[in-house]
């Protein structure tokens, strides 16, 4: 990385100042250690000597001059005499500051480089495009999971390996949405006739379907340790208990259309949901627990397009970033405890998804029409850090990798990349290199 990016704006400018012993810029003469008749003789012998300088002295009168001189002690070589050493001038920048000029004060950090282009760009035909959906997760175990069409496919990030985890017949697909459990083992899988689908990714084998508690697909699911969320096209919120035979433990009602975003806080203790009907709801587990139909901690009602795209801050609980879809294109933040709207901001285009970095105070959103883009965010500034482009279609489904460096894009356009938008994180600043193989470094094409 260039330096130059570094350097301090005064650097180059600013002129070290010389040491003290050459910056004696001040003198007071000492008047008791001066002999006033023989400065005024000095004085005067210097004029007389500058009238007299065509007058050529013989070596004689030289000779005795010097000597009369010496016996008259007269061979003073200053006029004003100084007896004290002058202080020190005292410097217009303190030493500690004139040294931070020069190197970069530790407890700034450097502008960290971020690439503006995807590491890795990997075929994805088949994806649907179709912004209610949530087709792409990247599970604790570092696997990542893809719906393409009625295929769901897993890559382990660890050994590059491809596997294929199923295909569903063609009365129940496509696959609609997919999402790991916290163990990063078990994955869910929404199907478009309503059911959704429990495997084991180590056995390759399915454990259970859930069906009966929506009448149409299931385009949204979220896992909090073993309750399953789903949210469908019906404007059902079902919590499932996965360890039970009858699993429904709970139906949120508040949304009058399809339910397109779902995401459990950090503490598992409340729940966002968006939807087709530009509503984002906020459900709380402790009133959840005395009604059977639950009524809705908040009802924020200012986005004005579907919202799908959710977001819960790590580092500021309640807090809670929403996307708005073409018709609203904001990035708006709300305090959840209070139900309030922090800010608001434009982003221009469609707001298809949200991530917040687990390693610095800022937030990723992908966008549509027209630049298709990735948009880094300072928070809570909302600087706008770095644009990233190279999708040719809107930007639909985005996962973080484990560590939290890697993201990964999917977009109607048939292409996954892979971006590392969130640096380095602290484990591997500190640990030494190790020669591991790059992520999907044996996959060229997604099928």
């Amino acid at each position: 990385m260039d330096t130059g990016l570094n350097r301090c704006p005064l650097q180059e400018d600013f002129l070290p100042r010389k040491s003290s012993k050459e910056n004696l810029d001040r003198f007071i003469p000492n008047r008791s250690a001066m002999d006033f008749d023989y400065a005024h003789y000095a004085l005067m012998e210097c004029r007389k000597g500058k009238d007299q300088s065509a007058a050529v002295s013989s070596p004689s009168k030289e000779a005795y001059r010097k000597q009369l001189a010496e016996t008259m002690n007269l061979n003073h070589t200053r006029i004003l005499a100084f007896r004290n050493k002058p202080q020190a001038p005292v410097d217009l920048l303190p030493t500690n500051h004139s040294a931070s000029l020069h190197q970069q004060p530790k407890s700034v950090k450097p502008r960290r480089y971020i690439p503006q282009t995807s590491e890795r760009t990997l075929d994805a035909p088949d994806i649907v495009d179709d912004f209610y959906l949530n087709l792409l997760d990247w599970g604790s175990a570092n696997v990542l999971a893809i719906a393409l069409g009625h295929t769901v496919y897993l890559w382990d990030a660890s050994t590059g390996s491809t596997s294929e985890l199923v295909t569903v017949d063609e009365e129940k697909g496509p696959v609609t949405s997919i999402n790991w459990a916290p163990d990063g083992r078990h994955v869910a899988v929404g199907l478009n006739n309503s059911e959704v689908q429990l495997w084991d990714s180590a056995s390759n084998r399915q454990l259970r379907t859930l069906k009966g508690g929506h009448q149409s697909r299931v385009g949204s699911l979220a896992w909090n340790n073993h309750i399953l969320t789903t949210g469908g096209m019906d404007g059902l919120i079902i919590n499932n208990d996965v360890r039970i035979r009858s699993p429904i433990v709970e139906t949120y009602r508040g949304h009058t259309q399809e339910v397109c975003g779902l995401k459990w806080s950090g503490s598992g203790q409340q729940l966002a949901s968006g939807g087709n009907d530009n509503v984002v709801h906020i459900w709380d587990r402790s009133v959840a627990s005395s009604n059977s139909t639950t009524q809705w901690l908040h009802r924020l009602e200012e986005h004005t397009s579907a919202v799908k795209a959710l977001a819960w801050c790590p580092f500021q609980a309640n807090l809670l970033a929403t996307g708005g879809g073409g018709g609203d294109r904001t990035i708006k933040f709300w305090n959840t405890h209070t139900g309030a709207c922090l800010n608001s901001v434009d982003t221009g285009s469609q707001v298809c998804s949200l991530l917040w970095s687990k390693n610095e105070r800022e937030l990723l959103s992908s966008h549509g029409f027209t630049q298709n883009q990735l948009t880094l965010w300072k928070y809570p500034s909302m600087v706008k850090m770095a644009e990233l482009t190279g999708h040719t279609s809107r930007v639909l489904y985005m996962a973080q990798s484990p560590d939290g460096c890697t993201v990964a894009s999917a977009a109607g356009d048939e292409t996954l990349r892979f971006w590392n938008v969130f640096g380095v994180p602290e484990t591997a600043k500190k640990a030494a290199p190790k020669a591991v193989s790059e992520p999907f470094s044996h996959v060229n094409r997604i099928r």
